[in-house]
């Protein structure tokens, strides 16, 4: 607990920043699922709260994720009444709790660090890419949304070039303003000033959206932001309105098989994208802290139960808030906490004020988030890597960038997979000669697809030649592989070639090669 306050100075600048990234996201996820808006509120509130209470996770935080809009949507549409699809949120987290309890969590330590850290880059230019278009003012795409073909029969590129007929003066200024700004604050200049270095950037470039807006209200009515361009949060009248917009699930829809579908769907998909939001963050972090991952399963999963319980969204780790927390320098998991506590406050008590918020100086924030997750550097490290490092880790990028966040990653790890086994196939055989005297050795582990070289180079051996093999490195030879050596064995002597074969003893497996049936001189 002590390390907790010790960290206050850090994890509370850095609340305020995610904050401001998660509300837009929350509101903008709800309207992509053609869900009610304020259940992306409550899945933020409790992704803030509760998991980050339950979580053994210092920097990571949860929330309504853009990965799963596409599952929410379908599984509305399909149950057709709300209560039923929040039901449908309760059995998936009593799911998710059950495959913490059953170890599940290992899975993710099976991803490879290119294909994560491509993936993080990958999300650093969806951000750029998808939030250009509300940094000038066109939101017709809602907030967060991160697959390549959207709603609206654009793509990612296609909305871009769409902007140039939909600027609006008034936001593009404050855009811009806020990127000047959010530059700014990275400088020496402020980051060395003993006061300035306490504000984050992002609260005074959303204070700056809203002065400039106040702005063009008073002296250029014409040219402010309509409601369409500012922050939409639902507001309560009084304490009865305000509980309206919590809903309870319907459990007599429990033996409907749709719901049951929908809630295997969603405990699948939230738990894999959380596993992967986990290793991004760890990777991120500073201090290389490693979260216990089925701990982690365990709180998402009673998260998501008590998100359907009040009406919100399914939760899972969601990287964007995750690397804006890291960003600004969080220690601690009070950050997420905290950032939980100040949603539920300011919805309940000033959602007018935050209703002043224009979109495009929040775009400016996660456009700079995103520049820190898709920097230069990071290409250069992989590619002086080599190949096997920066293929899997540009493949999982430009997949993520044209399909959505599984189908990428799945599709980096395949390429992973396939250099993995290339470059064991390539290390498992070794061949060197000197004149008549060859040295066959075989190393690590020897699989079948060794077999046409293995075959192709004993069958090369000039006759009385002198061939070692050595099996000594080997952790593993398959036996189509020791049938090959064996006939090789075998029939040697017909060309006068002598053969030496050196085994280990403490690896029965090569024990089952013949010795060879005869050696000449």
């Amino acid at each position: 607990m002590k390390k907790y306050f010790q960290s206050v100075g850090s994890d509370l600048p850095a609340s305020i920043v995610v904050l401001l990234v998660a509300l837009p996201l929350c509101l903008g996820i709800a309207l992509g699922s053609g869900a009610p808006l304020f259940s992306g509120i409550i899945a933020g509130i409790v992704g803030g709260i509760v998991i980050g209470v339950l979580s053994g996770s210092n920097l990571s935080v949860s929330g309504p994720a853009a990965g799963l809009t596409v599952i929410v949507a379908a599984g509305i549409l399909k149950l057709q009444v709300f209560e039923a699809f929040l039901l449908a949120v309760v059995i998936a987290g009593a799911l998710q709790v059950a495959l913490g309890f059953a170890k599940a969590g290992v899975i993710g330590d099976y991803i490879p660090n290119s294909v994560i850290k491509g993936m993080l880059a990958a999300i650093g230019l969806i951000l750029i890419l998808k939030q250009f278009p509300h940094l000038v003012g066109y939101d017709a795409d809602f907030e967060g949304d991160e697959t390549f073909l959207q709603s609206d029969s654009n793509n990612t590129f296609s909305e871009i070039f769409q902007v140039t007929n939909y600027l609006t003066m008034a936001a593009t200024v404050i855009g811009l303003v806020s990127l000047l700004i959010l530059i700014a604050w990275e400088r020496p200049m402020i980051k060395n000033n003993k006061i300035l270095k306490l504000i984050p950037g992002p609260l005074v470039v959303v204070l700056a959206g809203v002065l400039i807006n106040g702005y063009f209200l008073s002296s250029q009515p014409d040219l402010a932001l309509e409601t369409k361009h500012l922050v939409s949060l639902p507001v309560a009248k009084d304490a009865s309105s305000f509980f309206s917009f919590f809903t309870l699930p319907n459990f007599s829809f429990i033996g409907n098989k749709d719901v049951w579908i929908t809630a295997f769907t969603l405990a699948i998909v939230a738990s894999l994208e959380t596993l992967l939001g986990i290793e991004a963050v760890d990777k991120l972090d500073p201090f290389k802290r490693v979260t216990p991952t089925n701990r982690e399963l365990k709180a998402q999963g009673i998260g998501n139960i008590i998100s359907g319980l009040l009406g919100g969204l399914p939760l899972t780790s969601v990287v964007v808030r995750s690397s804006a927390n890291v960003s600004a320098g969080a220690k601690t998991k009070v950050s997420a906490i905290l950032h939980g506590v100040f949603l539920l406050l300011f919805v309940v008590l000033i959602p007018t004020i935050l209703n002043k918020i224009p979109l495009s100086a929040l775009a400016a924030v996660l456009i700079f988030t995103g520049y820190k997750l898709a920097k230069v550097s990071l290409f250069k490290e992989f590619y002086q890597k080599g190949w096997d490092q920066f293929v899997p880790f540009l493949i999982t990028i430009l997949a993520i960038l044209f399909t959505d966040l599984l189908i990428g990653i799945v599709t980096g790890i395949l390429v992973g997979l396939f250099f993995s086994v290339r470059s064991n196939f390539r290390s498992a055989v070794m061949v060197v000669h000197d004149q008549n005297n060859y040295l066959i050795r075989l190393r690590k582990d020897v699989s079948f697809l060794n077999k046409p070289i293995i075959k192709a180079k004993l069958e090369s051996v000039p006759e009385n030649a002198f061939v070692l093999i050595d099996t000594t490195r080997a952790d593993f030879i398959d036996k189509d592989v020791i049938e090959e050596i064996n006939n090789f064995l075998c029939h040697a002597h017909l060309k006068n070639i002598q053969v030496e074969l050196k085994k280990s003893q403490n690896k029965p497996m090569h024990n089952l090669i013949d010795e060879p049936k005869t050696l000449l001189a």
